[in-house]
């Protein structure tokens, strides 16, 4: 599996973001409203498909809290219909919709605060000096950040490899300024024309938008797309129908939300062209033999 381009997801792939970016959603919904899902069960909302953005999670995860009170529905049914309904932020609400009474939907839309799920999330994925900074106000509350507790899951030896036999990109659901401290972090510079961020495109993955123009600026004529999430693999999938002069592969890799044999299993289903373990476990399979 030779490739002229590769791209890399970040949350999941490059750092590990169960202690940052998954606390951060969960602890945002019961900070507002004192109950919450389990951390393991934000995969359930991944697995649904578009939610590539953490706070559309978080403001998910909240709105699942708020249903459930006002008339008991378990979470897997919930995320069933959201990923029936098409996934995303959008097919929540009209889950909610359909499974409440007027009266009770009415109540819950009151109840739901996404700009204070939002600061909330803010406040402890940054922490004080980072929220001051990038959010360009004082946060609801301090604290140290969550950000600054992601372990790096690549290798040097993995990014020196990567660089040297192909064009590297990043394809990544975060903000730009967060985007920045994560590859500063792992030590991968990435000029702007070569990555795509939440700042830089409105669809979201698994749109293919981003990931052809990465692979047209390239010029490549095989691209490779690592990501830990079934919308990463969905995207080269969408990539490969859009953009039919070109040869995508996407890579499931195991060290998100998904992992062991089912993870490897749900890989496939969508269209995986291979499932590693780990992001280093990548020029073997795209370069071995060269």
């Amino acid at each position: 599996m030779h490739a002229d381009a590769v791209v890399l997801d970040i949350d999941g792939v490059l750092l590990d973001v169960a202690d940052s970016y998954r606390r951060a959603i969960v602890e945002s919904v019961e900070r507002l409203y004192g109950r919450t899902i389990d951390r393991e069960d934000v995969q359930r909302f991944k697995d649904a498909g578009g939610f590539n953005n953490d706070w559309d999670v978080t403001h998910a995860a909240a709105l699942y809290v708020l249903v459930d009170e006002r008339d008991p529905i378990a979470l897997s049914t919930f995320t069933d219909r959201i990923a029936a309904a098409g996934g995303g932020l959008d097919a929540a609400e009209s889950v909610a919709a359909d499974h409440l009474d007027e009266a009770d939907l009415t109540a819950v839309r009151e109840d739901w605060d996404r700009e204070g799920l939002r600061e909330a999330f803010q406040a402890l994925y940054l922490g004080t000096d980072l929220y001051r900074e990038l959010e360009g106000g004082d946060p609801p509350f301090e604290t140290a950040g969550y950000i600054h507790d992601e372990p790096v899951l690549i290798e040097s030896e993995t990014l020196d490899r990567l660089r040297s036999a192909a064009a590297v990109g990043v394809l990544t659901g975060r903000p730009a300024a967060e985007a920045d401290i994560a590859l500063d972090r792992v030590g991968l510079s990435v000029p702007d024309e070569h990555r795509f961020t939440m700042d830089d495109w409105t669809d979201g993955k698994p749109s293919p938008e981003a990931l052809t123009t990465l692979a047209d600026r390239f010029d490549a004529e095989t691209v490779v797309f690592a990501g830990d999430t079934l919308d990463d693999v969905k995207t080269a999938v969408n990539a490969a129908a859009a953009d039919p002069d070109r040869t995508y592969h996407g890579i499931g890799v195991l060290t998100g939300g998904l992992t062991g044999e089912s993870g490897r299993e749900a890989f496939k289903s969508v269209g995986a062209t291979a499932v590693v373990e780990s992001v280093n476990d990548l020029p073997a399979l795209v370069f071995e033999g060269e």
